[in-house]
């Protein structure tokens, strides 16, 4: 099957994911005022300020990401592509090994509770938006491999890729033009 190929496969979540982590964070953004978060005492010293070039760069270190979710996704990809609903698989995975269960102290996971001095609401605060965006990246990622001949899908999702990373882009040399 021409889909589960290892380009096909890296290309795709590449693009979703870029694609998800922005629009899904943007929103949280917004909607959970991380301008705010970040300047509380604790978090000021955890995050870069909300304005800081290398947080608007954030996204375009996403493709890295995603050829890494690619590679994963490859690996299994007779159990997270073969069945309609094995997105449910590949989202649960990304919740239990990518959220909950870190190897890190990262806030929201076991790991971030335990060791970590961020208070519980905030531990709680990110949660929905990396859930959010894990469901649309194993979702999303999972009907496109599945259905590579929805030619407005392959056009639309690369054109908002682009965007995206355009976007980005034009973003960070505005804040370093207006820091210099």
């Amino acid at each position: 099957m021409e889909t589960m190929t290892l380009k096909a496969i890296t290309y795709k979540t590449i693009v979703v994911h870029t694609i998800t982590y922005f629009l899904v964070g943007i929103s949280a953004f917004f909607v959970a005022d991380y301008s705010a978060l970040f300047r509380e005492p604790i978090m000021r010293e955890f995050m870069r300020p909300s304005d800081h070039p290398m947080v608007t760069a954030g996204v375009l270190f996403q493709p890295i990401r995603g050829l890494l979710f690619g590679l994963v996704f490859y690996g299994l990809r007779n159990v997270f592509f073969t069945q309609k609903t094995s997105w449910q698989v590949i989202w649960f995975c990304l919740v239990v090994m990518g959220i909950i269960s870190t190897f890190g102290p990262t806030p929201g996971s076991i790991e971030g509770l335990v060791y970590t001095q961020l208070p519980l609401w905030i531990q709680l605060k990110g949660l929905p938006e990396i859930l959010i965006q894990s469901l649309l990246l194993a979702y999303v990622t999972h009907y496109w491999v599945r259905n590579p001949n929805k030619k407005y899908l392959n056009r639309s999702l690369l054109v908002l890729f682009c965007l995206i990373l355009l976007v980005a882009t034009a973003g960070v040399i505005t804040q370093i033009n207006t820091k210099l």
